[in-house]
């Protein structure tokens, strides 16, 4: 199929030894909505620079098994959307390095989660989710195998203020005027030790503070259903639990003041490793 010009592509990373199809399918969906075209992508290590190994016959492997994933790849999206216009790619280069550096072109990026230990993902192909969504210029959606979403189909967007998750949830309303899906926004609260308000006083601030952050949203696109909540308890397990069911949870990258903590913010590594649904991280501007 021919390569589409004009609006940025979704792309999606295709793990040649892992089962790529939800993500697969996922990031077709996602092209059919925005108008744009689908670009698979694998990438392969250089090889292994050593004087007493020949690495050549492994990274001939590794490039054929790339080139037949790539292949049966495309097969099953023309289909499954037979109305889609994509390509495939096969580029040298780490895996992570390359997904990362695409990320300046496309609108976004795809990638497949195993739900694998903190060890794991750093030792396997599942360690293109951590530094990818790290690095990235445009959101990273990272899709486990095994969600099923409810009959009413919403996304959930995690709120804190921050910069990132403003443009979480400018994001997350285009994506549900898309897909036209309910939106819930949910902002997690921690109730502070020491304070000269009573609880119930603060918790009604950070209620209004978040309905008057909606507002002007939810203007801009008067057709998506929207609620908003603040609930207590600590953002990765609040956020998870309020997206068990849904299509899938949106969240900022490196906020000033919100979400951060390791590489990808401590909200965000939890999701990967917690929620059942889609997390799609945006970063910052």
């Amino acid at each position: 199929m021919t390569r589409t010009t004009g609006r940025r592509d979704i792309v999606v990373g295709i793990d040649p030894v892992g089962n790529g199809q939800p993500a697969l399918a996922w990031a077709a969906e996602e092209a059919l909505l925005r108008g744009t075209g689908l670009r698979l992508v694998v990438a392969v290590p250089p090889q292994h620079d050593t004087q007493h190994v020949d690495d050549t016959p492994r990274h001939l492997a590794r490039r054929q098994a790339g080139t037949e994933a790539l292949r049966g790849s495309l097969a099953w999206v023309e289909a499954r959307q037979p109305g889609i216009r994509a390509d495939s790619a096969l580029l040298d280069g780490f895996p992570s390095a390359v997904l990362a550096g695409l990320t300046r072109e496309a609108a976004m990026v795809v990638l497949g989660s195993r739900h694998l230990s903190r060890t794991e993902e750093f030792l396997s192909a599942g360690s293109l989710v951590v530094p990818v969504t790290a690095k990235a210029r445009c959101p990273v959606a990272v899709v486990v195998a095994e969600h099923v979403a409810r009959e009413q189909p919403c996304l959930v967007v995690g709120v804190d203020g921050s910069e990132s998750s403003r443009a979480a949830l400018a994001w997350a309303f285009e994506e549900a005027d898309l897909r036209r899906c309910a939106l819930r926004v949910v902002a997690a609260w921690q109730p502070p030790v020491f304070t000269l308000h009573s609880r119930d006083t603060v918790f009604d601030a950070e209620t209004h503070l978040l309905s008057e952050t909606t507002a002007g949203w939810a203007e801009k696109y008067p057709d998506v259903q929207v609620t908003h909540e603040v609930l207590p308890g600590s953002p990765v397990e609040t956020l998870a639990d309020a997206a068990e069911h849904a299509l899938a949870v949106v969240v900022g990258r490196r906020g000033r003041g919100g979400y951060t903590g390791m590489r990808v913010g401590s909200v965000v590594h939890g999701l990967l490793h917690r929620a059942r649904c889609p997390v799609i991280t945006v970063p910052a501007g």
